[in-house]
């Protein structure tokens, strides 16, 4: 990472969801409290093969959403010599934590030149927090932090620097600060840098530990460059925080892309056959996903796509463009405030998933959560709904793909003059498929029910 102080113009797309869950707090992945200090301790088994100990604390913002941690080497008498100084700030978003800035001195000299040039070069690898944001600024760490998830990012002074990272599960792991096994979140990243004088050094395999409540415990950067290529190791010796138990790391909702849902939705009041739908994941980028529908069979044509967002303040779709005709007596929606050109329909599974108020699911969701619509708000505005949502817990429930164990959410639904958009809504999410069941008990006494065929 850059070795001088970078402006950095930090770009985020923030999606604006004006009924929030309770959601967990993204510093509980890297704390930083007032007095909180860290103590590592890297090598690098070509360059610097003697242990260099950096103490790091909390330069300013403690408990704030964005802050500078500070580390050094003075006074901790490293066997390498190797004298260490500097900063990095960092800032909790709701898509996680991004790097905003850093400064250090230089590295030494022996160093690989993590540029194309020597001159003005302001790429480092030699300390513990350099190890840690190298081709991942934004995001350092992804949020919510789920099974299976995957996200890219970039890093280096010039923003020359890529990764892939992938969420590999919570492993059990001993560091000099925890001798006794901790709960870990493994993070791998494949990290490419091309054109760098020192290449291959700058690209490679980067593995960082995480403890919730403590920060990462540990990092391994396996350089690339064939047998003999160097590996670099950053270990915790030492801190003054506390793990903590980490949320549970269920995929409620996946978002792979190239899955398929195939859904049958019946309505024996309104639709005299039932009504297949196929869902396709078409395209995903960091926890944002395009997912497309099209008509399998039934009495509803429909076409279209739906954009879903995972943060930290939970599931939500943020935009739907759905083209139907159908053959069925389906009711109006409302809300009454807007003309009826301008109202949801109801035309696919995803409508009465969506419908009311968002989030659709909070980002650990718990049995016992509960939030409720908002007005004014976003969406009481398309809708005009009010009422409210709660996570009931896991149950197991059967469907033509299976059976699954689900978590079972329930809201309450109130559109008035609308007995159609009122009612109580019960969805069932298995993990690692999704929604696998729901039933809309609609106020005009018929009920929809929505099952995965496959």
């Amino acid at each position: 990472m850059g070795v001088r102080a970078r402006p950095t113009a930090l770009v985020a797309a923030v999606v604006a969801v004006l009924a929030l869950a309770p959601a967990a707090a993204a510093d509980d992945w890297l704390p930083h409290p007032s007095g909180a200090t860290w103590t590592y301790q890297w090598t690098d088994s070509v360059y610097a093969t003697s242990p260099t100990i950096e103490k790091v604390t909390v330069k300013d913002g403690a408990d704030a959403k964005a802050y500078t941690l500070a580390w050094t080497t003075d006074g901790q008498n490293s066997p390498s010599g190797i004298a260490s100084t500097g900063t990095v700030s960092f800032q909790e978003t709701t898509g996680g934590i991004e790097n905003t800035d850093w400064s250090s001195n230089p590295p030494p000299a022996s160093f690989p030149v993590l540029c194309a040039q020597l001159a003005g070069c302001n790429n480092s690898l030699a300390s513990t927090y350099y190890l840690l944001i190298w081709g991942g600024r934004s995001p350092v760490l992804q949020e919510p932090l789920r099974a299976g998830d995957t996200w890219s990012s970039t890093g280096g002074a010039q923003g020359d620097v890529t990764s892939s990272t992938i969420y590999e599960g919570v492993e059990k792991i001993t560091v000099p600060a925890f001798p006794a096994p901790v709960a870990a979140a493994k993070v791998r990243s494949d990290v490419t840098q091309a054109g760098a004088r020192g290449d291959p050094y700058g690209s490679g395999v980067r593995t960082v530990w995480w403890v919730y409540g403590v920060g990462p415990v540990k990092i391994e950067y396996q350089h690339a460059g064939g047998a003999n290529a160097p590996v670099t190791d950053a270990v915790l010796q030492s801190t003054s925080l506390t793990p903590k138990p980490a949320p549970a790391d269920a995929n409620w909702f996946p978002m792979t892309k190239g899955a398929t849902l195939r859904y049958r939705w019946t309505n024996p009041k309104h639709m005299k056959t039932p009504s297949v739908q196929q869902f396709t994941v078409d395209d995903v980028v960091n926890d944002v996903a395009r997912f497309t529908v099209k008509s399998v069979s039934g009495p509803v044509r429909s076409a279209g796509s739906y954009i879903f967002v995972a943060r930290l303040d939970g599931l939500t779709n943020t935009a739907a463009d759905t083209k139907a005709a159908t053959t069925a007596s389906l009711p109006p929606l409302g809300p009454a405030s807007l003309p009826p050109s301008q109202r949801r329909r109801f035309f696919t599974p995803f409508d009465l998933l969506v419908f009311g108020f968002s989030p659709v699911l909070d980002a650990y969701p718990a049995a016992g959560d509960t939030w409720a619509a908002k007005n004014p708000s976003r969406d009481f505005s398309v809708f005009g709904v009010t009422g409210a949502t709660r996570v009931v817990g896991i149950q197991r429930v059967t469907v033509p793909a299976g059976t699954f164990k689900a978590l079972v959410v329930t809201s309450t639904l109130k559109q008035a003059g609308f007995p159609f958009g009122s009612g109580t809504r019960t969805c069932w999410f298995a993990p690692g498929r999704g929604l696998v069941k729901l039933v809309f008990r609609h106020g005009d006494g018929s009920v929809s029910t929505v099952e995965l065929l496959k």
